[in-house]
């Protein structure tokens, strides 16, 4: 039973996240569906925003190359993918396919909607609130966030229990302390609706109910008012001991409409407030590290970097919502528009930092890396428009040269990299191993295992080019042929 639960239930979630895909994909049959790699991938991309490389063919040999891509994504994302492996995934093994798919939902879903809790009750992240002045105010909002830190040091599935606990513990006797039969009745459900919809349900008269009725209840309204997807049915929770993996995915889709609510000019304008705070400190500690490492060997300024990064990329989860805001120039506040700005000045401090420490790498790595970001930048610019044919033919010829004459050097790059001695003559290390590892990555994963799609994507662009400039040619040749000067004007053109 507890296999059928979530064999439905994650291809329902799957479909829901799917039908972002351009173009949309549908699955009919999890296990099946799977085996291919390209659902994986196509599922990813969505999640993860980043366009990923695949073999485009259904082949045994490209349905694996695909599966490997995704488990090799997931594994840079430091996913512990335990007994989870390719041949298992190609035979369609259940318990191997649902224990993927739930890796994946709880990284993706559980556990980045848990870590911006935070932003959701208004408070800084833990380690910026030194950012924040020493007025009584701020005082009370330290206490605040010392409180908010313990909470969330707990795990995603606790953090959403806890979410779930205080969105009922408004409606009185509506009591959760678990993802299992504690959602049986259905009131948990509906005591959440009533929160983030204020109206839209009777609990008195739900008290009255059968379990069966308000969970039927509950899916019509969540399903039609606040958009969520139904997942469940009424008889996958309304079992002695319900699947909690199951549940935790559908209550996540509550805590994410949460976010999508709109806030208060007052919350929002606190946010903003918090953020530059946060921006400011990140600035200077930039400035600092910049003029302490200024006579460091290239390995301690890249050690320094890395762990500059990994604090920075921690500590910016919670202001993400504020500082991706979807919203146009115009409609920013003045703050917004500062902070905006100073967002934008501290990402451009911090490429221009690595950009600067690409070139200071040790030769020859540093014609490695400049090698390895041109071909980067090429594959990651747009194709010609075929509008113009004729001036397209003439883009990918241009594009294809250059393409062959940077994969010319492929193979001497591979070799200098393999070989590259990590050392200087006390012994120590040129380059932090990390940095070596990125590269080699980037060469493998980006370049090698995508070259021949690119060639023949540029390829199929150059042929379709030339296909659409003769189809011009002949729509003009499909009329009577008129004067001898005519004839040679267009035989001329030809």
């Amino acid at each position: 039973q507890r296999e059928f639960t979530q064999k439905k239930t994650f291809t329902s979630w799957i479909n829901s996240i799917l039908a972002k895909h351009t173009p949309p994909y549908v699955v009919s049959d999890l296990y099946t569906d799977i085996q291919q790699g390209h659902l994986l991938l196509d599922l990813l991309e969505v999640l993860s925003g980043q366009h990923l490389p695949r073999e485009k063919g259904f082949n045994t040999f490209q349905c694996r190359s695909n599966i490997e891509k995704a488990l090799t994504f997931l594994k840079s994302r430091s996913l512990k993918l335990i007994n989870i492996h390719v041949a298992d995934i190609i035979e369609g093994k259940p318990s191997i396919v649902l224990g993927l798919i739930w890796t994946i939902i709880f990284h993706f879903h559980i556990e980045e909607l848990a870590r911006t809790l935070a932003c959701t009750y208004d408070q800084p992240s833990p380690a910026c609130s030194n950012a924040i002045d020493s007025s009584p105010k701020a005082s009370r909002s330290a206490k605040k966030s010392a409180k908010i830190k313990e909470r969330w040091k707990m795990s995603a599935t606790k953090a959403l229990l806890l979410w779930a606990k205080e969105q009922c513990s408004l409606h009185g006797s509506v009591s959760v302390t678990d993802f299992k039969s504690s959602w049986r009745s259905g009131l948990a459900f509906l005591a959440i609706i009533q929160t983030l919809r204020p109206g839209l349900v009777d609990l008195e008269k739900a008290k009255a109910r059968s379990n069966k009725e308000n969970l039927k209840e509950a899916f019509r309204i969540a399903e039609l008012e606040l958009n969520i997807p139904r997942l469940l049915e009424p008889e996958d929770v309304d079992v002695v001991n319900p699947d909690e993996k199951s549940i935790m995915t559908y209550v996540a889709q509550f805590l994410q409409y949460s976010k999508n609510l709109p806030e208060s000019e007052e919350d929002m304008q606190e946010k903003v407030r918090e953020a530059m705070g946060w921006l400011a400190t990140q600035e200077k500690k930039l400035a600092k590290l910049l003029v302490e490492t200024e006579n460091e060997t290239y390995y301690q300024k890249y050690k320094e970097m890395m762990s500059f990064m990994e604090t920075f990329n921690q500590e910016k989860i919670p202001f993400l919502p504020v500082l991706s805001s979807k919203r146009g120039e115009a409609e920013l506040s003045e703050g917004q528009q500062q902070m905006r700005e100073e967002w934008e000045k501290v990402i451009s401090q911090i490429n221009e930092w690595k950009a600067r420490l690409d070139q200071m790498l040790p030769s020859p790595l540093g014609s490695i890396e400049a090698w390895l970001q041109e071909v980067e930048h090429l594959q990651a610019e747009d194709l010609p428009d075929l509008q113009d044919p004729f001036k397209a033919m003439s883009v990918f010829r241009e594009i294809i040269v250059i393409f062959k004459g940077l994969m010319d050097c492929f193979d001497s790059h591979l070799d200098t990299l393999q070989s590259f001695k990590n050392e200087d003559e006390k012994n120590m290390p040129l380059v932090l191993p990390e940095k070596l590892e990125e590269m080699k990555r980037r060469l493998f994963n980006n370049i090698r295992s995508t070259n021949p799609s690119t060639f023949l994507e540029y390829h199929y662009g150059l042929c379709s080019a030339i296909a659409n400039e003769v189809k011009l040619k002949l729509n003009i040749w499909d009329v009577k042929y008129g004067a001898k000067e005519s004839v040679e004007s267009l035989l001329e053109n030809w």
